[in-house]
């Protein structure tokens, strides 16, 4: 599969040698086996594991084998923890809608924080199959009906000419190890109900199901094709950004006579779907200042413009931090750890956004989350609780940035409001001997 796989990724310019690529690996057989096809072919790469926090002690362990997975491989690894069971209930999805949501915004942070070329997935040809599969029976655009592209952007498929029984052919044959999910088995996520119930019954029909599905896509991606080609020419001539916002001359849309499938393709990327867009549309003629949601984006009806800003997803992120981790990202903030012996005459940090705390008090591993009611510290000073709630407030924090406060755990007890106060029982004495600075950038 080797020669394949160097074929394939040549033909579809999807590597070369000279750039990073980051992994998205789960530990199951698809993602270990690219990992396993990347190194032999000698390409530089990173490992990113998403722990979804959705099957208990089993979502740990998935963890521990990816590490130890970067390990073997001698290569980067990150890794990071979602809560979402509570993004699902809040954004009102599925589940598998969710965690790819979650799961793509966070591979695109670290694309571009640590200059990867693309973020490569594991998906195959069976994985083309469901998708199509599960897309009409959803309903969908043109886009929907190609499945799982090769390229898309930034993110790439190495794997996507081959299917799962080869992929558990060569598994066998390299006496390669990966983790099982169990949640694979259950029917209640859609997906899984395709692959476990209907594909067996539409393979009946058709025995080369697959094949005639890659024939099928390879037709609509050239239809596809001259469809995308008009829409960005319509996105440069209705769309611009600042950096931190994205407009669009909605004026421009009413005009187009389909105006309403070129405003859904053009917020496509920001995850608003064709029922939002209609909802978007019928307010044009409606006074300014509406306000409309994606699980990822708000956008707001202006004058003449619709505004669109990322929304903050951090809430359903929390971080679990090893003694070994030396940089932390999160979201929109990173955080740099240092350990040192303390020298004579040093100088304790006096900025808010660094944290000089005495090493032997610290015990590993840490937790980076957001603050919650009832959560208390000793400020720095006291020798006395105080609720972060009450602190924030002293500190006249607006109330709009509260709930953008996170703080540091060690052992369960917060020893830093991350960016205010570092905790009175962490401080750095006369007896220290070493000492964690933690700097907190962006």
């Amino acid at each position: 599969m080797l020669d394949e796989f160097l074929t394939f990724i040549n033909k579809e310019k999807l590597v070369n040698s000279s750039e990073k690529i980051l992994l998205a690996v789960s530990g199951g057989m698809d993602s270990v086996v690219m990992c396993d096809l990347f190194s032999k072919a000698k390409l530089d790469f990173a490992i990113a594991h998403c722990n979804f926090g959705l099957r208990g002690e089993e979502s740990n362990e998935d963890e521990a084998f990816v590490k130890k997975l970067s390990i073997k491989y001698k290569v980067p690894f990150f890794v990071t923890t979602f809560q979402t069971a509570a993004f699902a209930e809040q954004e009102k999805l599925s589940i598998q809608m969710a965690a790819r949501i979650l799961r793509y915004d966070w591979f695109e942070q670290i694309r571009q924080q640590h200059g990867f070329a693309a973020v490569a997935t594991a998906h195959h040809q069976n994985d083309v199959l469901e998708t199509v599969l599960l897309n009409l029976t959803k309903g969908t655009g043109i886009a929907g009906l190609h499945g799982i592209q090769i390229k898309n952007g930034t993110v790439i498929r190495p794997i996507w000419f081959v299917e799962k029984e080869r992929i558990f052919d060569y598994v066998v044959e390299n006496q390669i190890i990966w983790r099982e999910d169990s949640s694979n088995e259950s029917n209640k996520y859609q997906r899984n109900l395709l692959r476990n119930e209907v594909v067996p019954l539409l393979k009946q029909i058709n025995p080369n199901l697959e094949q005639t599905i890659q024939q099928t896509v390879a037709r609509i991606q050239a239809v596809e094709a001259i469809f995308t080609q008009e829409i960005e020419l319509l996105r440069k001539q209705i769309v611009w950004s600042d950096g931190q916002a994205t407009y669009l001359n909605y004026k421009a849309l009413q005009a187009h006579n389909q105006g309403l499938i070129v405003l859904s393709e053009l917020l496509k990327p920001y995850h608003f779907s064709y029922q939002n867009c209609q909802e978007i549309w019928s307010a044009f003629d409606k006074e300014p200042g509406r306000t409309f949601l994606s699980p990822t984006y708000e956008l707001v009806k202006d004058r003449t413009e619709l505004v669109v800003t990322r929304r903050n997803l951090s809430n359903f992120l929390s971080k679990v931090i090893e003694a070994t981790e030396s940089i932390v990202e999160a979201g929109h903030f990173q955080l740099l750890f240092q350990q040192a012996d303390r020298e004579e005459n040093h100088q304790i940090p006096t900025a808010k956004k660094t944290a000089c705390l005495d090493a032997d008090k610290v015990r590993y591993p840490l937790q980076l989350r957001k603050w919650k009611e009832g959560d208390w510290f000793c400020p720095l000073g006291m020798n006395k609780k105080k609720l972060i709630s009450d602190f924030l407030t002293d500190q006249k924090v607006p109330l709009n940035l509260k709930k953008e406060v996170y703080v540091l755990t060690s052992n369960g007890s917060i020893m830093w409001i991350v960016g205010h106060r570092v905790d009175d029982r962490y401080k750095v004495t006369d007896k220290t001997s070493k000492l964690l600075t933690i700097e907190m950038k962006g």
